[in-house]
C-alpha cells in the first residue's frame, strides 16, 4: 500500500468534516427534539448484532444489504445493522414493551454491503421514528405527518409525497392463482416500470380474463388523486382488500391535505417497494431537483411476532446527512473568544463563565501561530485594570 493509499476512504463510506457536522449534529439535535414533542422516545441500539434476530422479518434487500462478521466469543454470525428498523421491533417486542401504543424514535449509523442508489452512500446516518401497536388509519396518519415535520425541519420547503399499498398487488396476484417465481417475476417487471413487458408477460401466464385486465391495467394507475377514482372504476369487481385499500388511501391522503395543503401528493398502485415485509400502506416523500426519495416508510404489522408479540407497526426513516443537504439547514461558522495565555485564576473563572454561557473561548498556544482556528476568534479577552473584558479582535 502506498503513501497516498492509506488516507484513501472504501467507496460510499465519507468522513464529516467540522463546519458540516456541526450543521448535521445541530439538524440531529433539532430532529430528536421534534420527536420528543410528538411523545416518541429514543432508543440506542448497538450497531452489531446477531443475525438471527438482526436479519428477520424485513425482507430480502436488507438481508442482501448487510455485512457479516463471526463472533470470535460464540461462533455465531453477527450483522453489522443496514437498518434500524429491526431493532426498535426487537426492542418494543423484548427489551421495552408496551401493551398499547409505543412510539419510538432513533438516531445512528448504518452500514450497507453496496449503494442503494447510483453514487449514494454507503454509511448513512439514519434517523426515524416507528410507532408501534396502533393498527388504525390514525397512526398511518401521525407518522406521515412527523416524516413531513422533519423535511421541513431540515429547510426542504417543497415536498412530495408518493402514496402506494401493497394490498393492492397481493390481492391481484391471488385472484390470478400467481405462484411465488410467478410474482417475484411479475414484482420485478412493475419496479421497472416496463409496460410493454408487463402487458407481454400477463398475456403469456395468466389465462382468467378479469385477473388479467386488473394486471394489465395496474402500471397505469399513477398520478393525482383523479388517479384513485380510475382505480375505483377498474377494480370495482375486484377483491374487498384491494377496495379496502383504495378507501384507506383516500383517507389518509385527505387527512394530508387537510393538514399540509402545500404538499403535492402522488399515488402509484403499481408501487412494490418494501413488498417482502410491509403489510399496507407505503409512502415517500421526495422534492424537486433531486430523484431518489428523501424518507420513505410504511405499515409492517406483524414484525414482532418472531419476538413473541404480534405487534401492528408503522414508521419512516431518512438519511440525516441527506436532507441536512439538501435543506441548507444551519448557520455560518460562529465567531469565537480568544483567551491569551496567562495562568492567572481570574482569568480562567472568566473563560468558565463565557463558555458556560453558551461563548466558544479558545485558549491560545505557543504553537499556534496564524492558524485558521485562531482566524475563527472575531473577540478577545483583554485585561483591563483589575478585570477581563471581551473587545473585538482587530
Amino acid at each position: 500500500m502506498t503513501q497516498a493509499e492509506r488516507w484513501m476512504l472504501p467507496d460510499g463510506i465519507a468522513e464529516i468534516l467540522p463546519a458540516d457536522a456541526k450543521r448535521v449534529e445541530t439538524l440531529r439535535r433539532n430532529l430528536l427534539d421534534l420527536y420528543h414533542r410528538w411523545g416518541y422516545e429514543l432508543i440506542i441500539p448497538p450497531m452489531v448484532e446477531f443475525t438471527d434476530s438482526l436479519l428477520i422479518g424485513m425482507g430480502r434487500d436488507v438481508d442482501l444489504s448487510t455485512f457479516r462478521v463471526t463472533d470470535q466469543l460464540s461462533g455465531r454470525s453477527l450483522g453489522i445493522r443496514a437498518d434500524i428498523t429491526p431493532q426498535a421491533a426487537r426492542i418494543d417486542s423484548h427489551s421495552f414493551p408496551r401493551s398499547g401504543a409505543n412510539r419510538l424514535c432513533y438516531a445512528g449509523q448504518v452500514l450497507y454491503t453496496r449503494p442503494r442508489t447510483p453514487m449514494g452512500p454507503r454509511a448513512p446516518i439514519q434517523i426515524g421514528a416507528e410507532l408501534y401497536g396502533v393498527d388504525s388509519l390514525y397512526g398511518d396518519i401521525e407518522v406521515i405527518s412527523l416524516m413531513i415535520e422533519t423535511l421541513r425541519t431540515a429547510g426542504i420547503s417543497e415536498i412530495h409525497l408518493d402514496f402506494g399499498h401493497v394490498a393492492i398487488f397481493r390481492s391481484l396476484a391471488e385472484a390470478a392463482g400467481l405462484d411465488s417465481e410467478q410474482k417475484q417475476e411479475l414484482i420485478e417487471l412493475l419496479q421497472s416500470k416496463a409496460v410493454a413487458d408487463i402487458e407481454r408477460w400477463v398475456e403469456e401466464n395468466i389465462e382468467d380474463a378479469e385477473p388479467a385486465s386488473w394486471l394489465r391495467t395496474l402500471p397505469r394507475l399513477a398520478g393525482g388523486t383523479e388517479c384513485l377514482g380510475r382505480a375505483r372504476e377498474v377494480f370495482g369487481s375486484a377483491p374487498e382488500a384491494l377496495r379496502r385499500a383504495l378507501d384507506e388511501l383516500q383517507q389518509v391522503a385527505d387527512a394530508v391535505a387537510r393538514r399540509y395543503p402545500e404538499v403535492a401528493l402522488f399515488f402509484d398502485l403499481g408501487e412494490m417497494r418494501g413488498y417482502d415485509y410491509e403489510t399496507g400502506l407505503v409512502f415517500a416523500a421526495y422534492s424537486p431537483g433531486h430523484g431518489q426519495a428523501l424518507a420513505n416508510g410504511g405499515r409492517y404489522n406483524g414484525i414482532g411476532a418472531v419476538f413473541g408479540r404480534d405487534r401492528a407497526a408503522t414508521g419512516f426513516s431518512t438519511d440525516l446527512v441527506t436532507i441536512n443537504a439538501l435543506g441548507g439547514n444551519g448557520a455560518g461558522e460562529e465567531g469565537a473568544i480568544l483567551a491569551p495565555l496567562d495562568g492567572c485564576e481570574q482569568l480562567w473563572r472568566k473563560v468558565e463563565a463565557l463558555r458556560a454561557a453558551g461563548e466558544i473561548v479558545i485558549s491560545a498556544m505557543p504553537e499556534q501561530g496564524d492558524s485558521e482556528t485562531l482566524a475563527r476568534c472575531d473577540r478577545e479577552l483583554v485585561r483591563e485594570g483589575d478585570t477581563w473584558v471581551v473587545k473585538p479582535r482587530g
